[in-house]
């Protein structure tokens, strides 16, 4: 009933109902055995039961005594000596000394409401003695035992209470975790796929369209001097729109590239290298060197976008004549090396990545192959060629497939 007091619930308010129905059973009691036994003050002791209910009973309805421990405490006062008065009138208020012990508890802070309760506890002794005319130890035992049970009662649910709101805090508090990680994985999930997404339109869809572009061009340069030329190049073209929308379908199905399937990557890069040679003035040559070694689907698929990319840009960039493209198994590493013979380029001086004019591709395959545990080297200077090296751990993670 004050700011320190635990909320109130189903179970607690209907303690507290019995509790006030217990006082004014008792004062009632009192009055009502006075009363029948005639005793001299019968009248005084029914008023001063009356009185004593009554300024109990506004209690609950003021506001101040439940948000504030200083009204309370009045209250209480104004409670205990109605009580003081019924009990100078009648012994049967001493009984009315238990519920005031739980209410003292409940009211007041520690140190204070035990100090209450053993000053009521005192009186009532002290008020039954003055009834009986005498003093016995057994007149102590009654009141001291109720307010011993009251402060264990109330002070056991005082840290009951405070552990079921630390636990609920706690539980609050893991909630409020989980959903902001919750949070966290789905955005980290999104940002990943997102990821997946533009390094496989990078290395697919952007690569294959730009080939496409060129051999138009070638078609419409060969028109129409060379129609059987310009026939041949719109048939690539429309090979290399094949493709790449399958390309498309698997990418976004997250599935293993359709160059892939029913191959090993070397034969997947030996099909690259012959592509890239009928469709473009550029003479790409594959070499394998070391025994094959079993592979797990994502450095299979990892390499080959690398060499596509690297080809792509050989194509697009270098002005190269040769292309040599080389799978090396060496110890417990996989190498992939692309060496051509065009203008090459300052790696120190490379211009930042802009959606019209690209420049994505070296930090695409940058991460495809850190996300590995490898590491990509780029070597080459203007007029002197390039040379790329891809290179990956051969033991795969415990979870990742492993393609024979």
């Amino acid at each position: 009933m004050n700011t320190a007091a635990p909320a109130l619930t189903p179970t607690t308010r209907a303690l507290a109902w019995c509790l006030h129905l217990l006082i004014i059973g008792l004062l009632a009691l009192a009055a009502g055995r006075a009363v029948a036994d005639g005793r001299p003050h019968a009248g005084w002791i029914v008023a001063a039961s009356a009185a004593c209910g009554l300024v109990y009973a506004v209690g609950p309805t003021l506001p101040g005594v439940g948000g504030s421990r200083r009204a309370a405490a009045l209250w209480l006062a104004a409670v205990g000596i109605c009580w003081l008065t019924v009990l100078a009138l009648s012994p049967d208020a001493v009984w009315v000394a238990f519920p005031l012990y739980f209410l003292q508890l409940h009211l007041l802070p520690r140190r204070a409401g035990l100090a209450a309760v053993a000053a009521t506890a005192a009186a009532a002794v002290a008020g039954f003695a003055a009834h009986q005319h005498s003093f016995s130890p057994a007149m102590a035992i009654g009141p001291a035992l109720g307010a011993a049970v009251a402060v264990a009662v109330v002070w056991g649910y005082q840290a009951l209470y405070r552990e079921s709101e630390d636990r609920r805090r706690l539980i609050e508090e893991l909630t409020a975790t989980r959903a902001d990680l919750a949070a966290a994985q789905h955005t980290a999930g999104v940002l990943a796929e997102r990821d997946r997404l533009a390094r496989e339109i990078h290395d697919t869809l952007a690569q294959g369209l730009s080939s496409i572009q060129l051999l138009l061009c070638a078609a419409e340069r060969a028109l129409p001097e060379a129609p059987q030329n310009a026939a041949r190049y719109v048939d690539q073209a429309r090979q290399a729109a094949v493709d790449n929308l399958a390309e498309a379908r698997r990418f976004v199905a997250a599935l293993t590239p359709p160059t892939l399937e029913g191959t090993t990557l070397a034969g997947a890069l030996e099909r690259l290298c012959t592509t890239t040679s009928a469709r473009h003035r550029l003479t790409a040559r594959f070499h394998l060197t070391g025994d094959p070694a079993p592979l797990t689907t994502a450095h299979e698929v990892a390499l080959l976008r690398i060499a596509q990319s690297a080809l792509a840009n050989t194509v697009h960039h270098a002005e190269a004549t040769t292309a040599d493209v080389t799978l090396r198994y060496v110890g417990d590493h996989v190498a992939l090396d692309v060496v051509d013979d065009g203008r090459g380029f300052d790696p120190a001086r490379l211009p930042a990545p802009d959606p019209e004019a690209g420049g994505f591709g070296l930090a695409a395959m940058r991460a495809r192959v850190q996300a590995l545990g490898g590491t990509l080297t780029i070597e080459s200077a203007p007029g002197h060629g390039t040379a790329l090296a891809a290179r990956l751990p051969l033991a795969p993670p415990a979870e990742t497939e492993v393609r024979p």
